[in-house]
């Protein structure tokens, strides 16, 4: 797909492919970003579609790195249900851990996370991102402690906690592997 050239106007509707076009512009003019800020005239440009368009589907360009960034993570991470939670954990924990070592997810949540700690909007931002997340390992606990697969002294919160405290440590710090032999033990671990 040229997205380069502007695209046909389309009205008050959204129209698909403009919408995954500048979805895909944003993620990647933030991966490469390298810190800088990416604005809307930049995601239109190169989108291919008029600034307008942004604002007319989106409130902020907040929104627009949002909704990018939840809908990449939905199409690489989606919610599995293999039938336990054993499984469950490990097919989200290899493919949340492998997902992110791709661009432009990888460095699109680097730059994220960078500019998070100096823009309270994007710290905003970055909270319903991992809220989004967070949510997906609560429903795989939910399904498995109503199977009588998790115990109901075992906290959910600590447990999406350490699931995500250990991904985001190695992720930013890069100190050990990310990969699906990390993931698959992670998630064992997590069971006891």
């Amino acid at each position: 797909m040229d997205t380069k050239g502007h695209r046909q106007h389309t009205g008050r509707r959204r129209n698909e492919a403009a919408r995954q076009a500048i979805l895909d512009a944003a993620l990647d003019l933030l991966a490469d970003a390298d810190g800088a800020p990416v604005s809307v005239e930049t995601i239109a440009r190169a989108a291919g579609v008029g600034k307008q368009t942004l604002y007319r589907w989106w409130p902020s360009k907040g929104a627009v790195l949002l909704e990018a960034l939840t809908d990449r993570a939905a199409q690489e991470v989606p919610a599995p249900d293999t039938g336990t939670l054993r499984g469950d954990l490990r097919a989200l924990a290899v493919a949340t851990f492998e997902a992110a070592q791709y661009p432009p997810t990888a460095p699109a949540l680097r730059t994220l996370v960078r500019e998070a700690a100096r823009d309270p909007h994007l710290a905003e931002l970055m909270r319903k991102f991992t809220e989004s997340r967070r949510a997906a390992v609560h429903e795989i606990l939910e399904r498995g402690r109503q199977r009588g697969e998790l115990p109901a002294d075992r906290d959910p919160e600590l447990l999406v906690d350490q699931f995500y405290g250990l991904f985001w440590y190695r992720f930013l710090l890069g100190h050990a592997p990310l990969d699906a032999d990390t993931a698959i033990r992670f998630a064992d671990s997590l069971l006891g």
